[in-house]
């Protein structure tokens, strides 16, 4: 895994449905070294700390595989990095593999970890197109929530390796799926399985406790 993009963004006030909405989603490259402090990288703010940011949420990844697929998706050959609202952009960066709990180091810095995304309206806002939270839910292709465990500097072009495999290995798109898709198998085991690992964020344990009840 590579780091290919470093996107920040300081809130910016946009207009939705006749209301003005403040946002941090329209993220852009920056060059050089970044700083990562356990609420996120230095030059990016997020707005709604609710959902977005904090603890649990401070790095957001996505992997490049992904842009392929939207790219020829909504006919938007011109999609950057950074446009999905995601700090870093990394090659292979895989929901399928990577598991709940695992930690990855990227220069000097220890990420944990923590759950998929769930996309907001703000997502549509981004892209100009209003299905985009539902069409992202139905992709799966979540991107990653990081918690950083040590903070310390990251540059484009750091590799990335995982130094921590968690035992439990519930993947991170093995959630979001057990979660989102009605049609899944066994569901039910795998909430009781993310409601046992310390590592979740408090708020997927809160979705998965409330589908368990």
């Amino acid at each position: 895994m590579e780091l290919v993009s470093i996107n920040v963004s300081l809130p910016v006030d946009v207009q939705y449905n006749n209301n003005i909405v403040s946002t941090g989603i329209f993220k852009k490259p920056v060059n050089g070294t970044v700083e990562v402090t356990q609420s996120g990288l230095k030059g990016d703010q997020q707005v709604d700390l609710i959902n977005h940011g904090g603890e649990h949420k401070a790095v957001y990844g996505l992997s490049t595989n992904h842009y392929d697929f939207w790219r020829n998706k909504l006919n938007a050959p011109e999609l950057a990095y950074g446009q999905f609202g995601e700090n870093l952009t990394i090659t292979e960066l895989d929901e399928a593999r990577l598991c709940i709990g695992d930690q990855l180091q990227i220069g000097n810095c220890i990420l944990e970890i923590t759950q998929p995304r769930v996309p907001c309206f703000k997502l549509g806002i981004a892209l100009d197109n209003a299905t985009m939270p539902k069409l992202f839910v139905q992709n799966g292709a979540t991107g990653i929530y990081f918690r950083v465990l040590q903070a310390g500097a990251i540059s484009v072009g750091d590799q990335l390796k995982v130094i921590y495999h968690h035992p439990k290995q519930l993947s991170v798109q093995i959630l979001f799926k057990a979660y989102f898709d009605k049609d899944f198998v066994n569901s039910g085991e795998i909430m009781a399985l993310a409601a046992s690992i310390d590592e979740l964020s408090n708020e997927w344990r809160e979705k998965v406790l409330s589908r368990l009840n």
